[in-house]
């Protein structure tokens, strides 16, 4: 299966990808500068895929486990945290983050990020490869599967970010009560100012009270198609 080396525009990484396999997309990218990252912090990213947040976030975080189910992936993501120098930083992990306590005792870590499958099952068109599949579709782990496995592995006080489509907002509000969480940040994501947004940005914290904050939508394309100032400076162009 083809390889190829792209550069993530951050201090000369570059992260090898896999045709057949899931690709990071700009979703991943708006996510890992969403959180409010300080040196200290104990990060989990669950179903990490090519560990291109890990990759993103290392400088700014103490360390983070990264755990991805596709053996293929999580052995690609490996080698792209060892190409950059940063196995002291990232550590991958493959396994099911449905069965957390296998790898990690309750309430270890202080972050949370998830960049999870956006579908539930029986809607929106399957893709054939499998890899591709199970990103976009929920055939390994359910929206209340990811929040549980976030529940499990954060502190009292921890934080949740994570990224998911627009349309099951209330869906994942649910979810984030039952398991003890309360939504502090929300920012919805529009393709173009005219359209509606599609895209959320979620910040969630364990046992905090209800005060909501909604950041101002952000708007990824200009209306001739080119990025806009905002998401220019987060790709640091």
């Amino acid at each position: 299966m083809a390889e190829r080396l792209d550069d993530l525009m951050l201090r000369g990484r570059r992260i090898i990808q896999r045709d057949g396999e899931f690709c990071f997309s700009i979703d991943s990218v708006l996510l890992a500068h969403f959180p409010r990252l300080k040196s200290k912090l104990n990060v989990l990213d669950l179903g990490t895929g090519t560990g291109v947040i890990p990759l993103l976030i290392a400088d700014d975080v103490a360390h983070i486990h990264a755990i991805e189910l596709n053996p293929i992936m999580a052995q690609t993501a490996r080698r792209s945290v060892s190409l950059n120098g940063l196995d002291d930083r990232i550590t991958i992990i493959e396994g099911d983050y449905r069965e957390l306590k296998n790898f990690f005792r309750a309430e270890s870590f202080d972050l949370v990020t998830v960049n999870p499958p956006y579908r539930a099952l029986g809607s929106g068109e399957v893709n054939r490869s499998t890899g591709i599949a199970n990103a976009r579709h929920e055939f390994t782990a359910t929206l209340d599967d990811v929040i549980s496995a976030a529940r499990f592995a954060l502190k009292f006080g921890g934080t949740l970010c994570m990224i998911h489509i627009a349309e099951r907002l209330c869906e994942i509000v649910d979810s984030l009560h039952r398991h003890q969480l309360e939504m502090k940040r929300l920012q919805l994501i529009q393709a173009k100012a005219d359209r509606p947004p599609t895209l959320m940005l979620i910040e969630a914290k364990v046992g905090a009270h209800s005060s909501l904050k909604i950041l101002p939508p952000l708007v990824v394309h200009n209306a001739d198609g080119s990025y806009t100032e905002e998401i220019k400076k987060i790709y640091g162009l």
